[in-house]
């Protein structure tokens, strides 16, 4: 049996998935990074985008991530996310169709912060919807 380590998922609100798991990818600045028990200790910018936990018992779990850090020691990783949330809860089409939204207001000139932050999120949560479908 593989060894496990704990991780935490957690968004600026709540904790968004946490248990023991056997490997653990995520997608940071400089490229995706895989976890597994035992990894030397790392601290990482997260890009929007998707990480994905393979749990003790082989489940996959999805969850979009809108930036924030990665923590990982020999024994645990800590994912900090301003949002978080599980590919299951998202409705594809409709992040699909915001993000079509949102690209549109950039294309027309609006790059204001909450038109950026609202285009990251969407972005993270097409990534984990089409990620999770697959």
């Amino acid at each position: 049996m593989a060894e496990t380590f704990k991780v935490e998922i957690v968004s600026a609100d709540r904790l968004v998935w946490e248990g023991e798991a056997v490997q653990l990818t995520a997608t940071t600045i400089e490229g995706e990074v895989g976890i597994l028990a035992h990894h030397i200790p790392l601290i990482g910018n997260l890009a929007p985008g998707r990480a994905q936990v393979t749990d003790s018992e082989g489940t996959l779990h999805t969850v979009a991530v809108d930036g924030g850090f990665i923590s990982v020691t020999p024994e645990m990783v800590a994912i900090i996310s301003p949002y978080a949330q599980m590919a299951d809860d998202i409705d594809a089409k409709e992040a699909q169709r915001a993000l079509l939204d949102l690209q549109a207001k950039r294309d027309a000139g609006d790059n204001s912060v909450a038109t950026t932050m609202a285009y990251r999120r969407a972005t993270a949560q097409v990534k984990a919807a089409e990620r999770h479908t697959k």
